[in-house]
């Protein structure tokens, strides 16, 4: 009984996942209909491929992937606030709405989209979408210079999941006090969450960190749920992918690179300038790589989450938009792939739930490593943990 209930949560579940990602593309489709359609009235209706109006499977991807100004659910849009600053107007704020997709300017501002991007014939690698840029008279105004501050969906959705995280965690603290889970067994978060911290605390922070590890498990910790929260989050249909922004993982790459190198010490550079047992010659090599692994590991830490998080995202929508690809041969043929199609997502989408936990073990691991290389030799001379650590 148990098992079938599960069965018919999971096939809800994810039936509304291939709705919510079907619908945003269908209309991308029909909105490409349009934009050919008009663009084929001006060359003298002589470009086929835009008659048929093509999906734009690069753009529905991206559209996804990347931060926006607005969110997506059930083909509707949900407005941020923009914030802009430019020396020569001033402080600007409205709402997202005003730009009508990047149809329409506002306040001599105009957000760029893929679409009036080649119809104004910018630089592609110069000017990418979702940036706002100042307009006048249907130009783009290089002499006045724009700073974003707007919430975009990354910023916003992250503030969503931690202020809910926080507002947990506080609730499980308040239980502790009281003595629920000291004196007697945790109940409801309480059981939830304690096996976690101390998965974390025995099996990351005391065997990589020795007698040190209660100086870093709050970080450790830290970093743990932050980037836990934030993947979760990241798989609720229409949601944004924080995890799979470049800026967010540099951000955690660059804090645990401070902590490593903060916890430092002097036989740790002495292993990297002069390593021990090296011939001479050998040294004029190895040195530069050993100076050369001191930022590859917060780098590796910084493209291993972010590529992961982000594939997951882009395979699965890949995959549903096969439909419309088939569906552009023949209506049968984009019936026939449906089944196919969303049944590859729904085991994608599984493995991205397995995937959410595993990335922030994995970053939450490799810092603790790293950490405890920086001051192993106060207690291990000679022996060093990178050799268990593929990076």
């Amino acid at each position: 009984m148990v098992v079938r209930r599960f069965k018919s949560f999971t096939v809800a579940v994810f039936s509304l996942f291939a709705l919510l990602f079907t619908v945003p593309a269908l209309a991308q489709h029909h909105g490409g209909d349009t934009a050919t359609h008009q663009a084929g009235e001006k060359d003298g209706g002589h470009d086929e491929k835009g008659k048929k109006g093509e999906l734009n499977i690069g753009e529905v991807i991206f559209e996804h992937v990347l931060d926006g100004h607005e969110f997506h659910f059930f083909g509707k849009s949900i407005p941020l606030p923009v914030v802009l600053y430019s020396p020569q107007k001033g402080f600007t704020t409205f709402m997202s709405s005003e730009f009508h997709h990047g149809e329409h300017e506002h306040e001599g501002y105009m957000i760029l989209t893929s679409h009036n991007i080649k119809s104004m014939g910018l630089d592609e690698k110069k000017y990418k979408p979702e940036t706002i840029v100042a307009v006048k008279d249907g130009k783009i105004d290089e002499t006045v210079k724009v700073y974003d501050f707007s919430l975009t969906r990354n910023v916003v959705q992250m503030i969503l999941a931690l202020t809910i995280f926080v507002i947990i965690m506080l609730r499980i603290a308040n239980r502790y006090k009281k003595g629920v889970g000291v004196t007697s067994a945790p109940k409801g978060s309480q059981s939830l969450l304690e096996p976690v911290i101390t998965f974390v605390r025995d099996e990351v922070a005391k065997p990589n960190l020795g007698h040190k590890y209660e100086k870093y498990l709050p970080y450790l910790l830290t970093v743990f749920f932050f980037i836990l929260i934030n993947n979760i989050f990241g798989l609720i249909p229409g949601s944004a992918n924080v995890t799979g922004n470049i800026a967010f993982t540099a951000v955690l790459g660059l804090i645990s690179f401070v902590v490593i190198m903060s916890s430092s010490n002097s036989h740790y550079w002495g292993h990297i300038f002069n390593p021990p047992g090296v011939p001479l010659g050998v040294k004029f090599i190895l040195v530069p790589v050993e100076f050369l692994s001191v930022f590859i590991k917060p780098f590796a830490l910084i493209i291993r989450l972010f590529a992961n998080m982000v594939a997951g995202h882009i395979i699965i929508i890949c995959l549903i938009s096969l439909i419309f690809i088939f569906g552009n041969l023949s209506p049968a043929a984009g019936w026939g792939a449906s089944p196919l199609s969303i049944g590859f997502t729904v085991f994608i989408y599984l493995i991205e739930v397995l995937v959410a936990f595993l990335q922030a073990f994995i970053f939450t691991m490799l810092t603790a490593v790293f950490i405890g290389q920086a001051f192993e030799g106060e207690h291990h001379d000679g022996h060093d943990h990178e050799d268990a650590v593929v990076i």
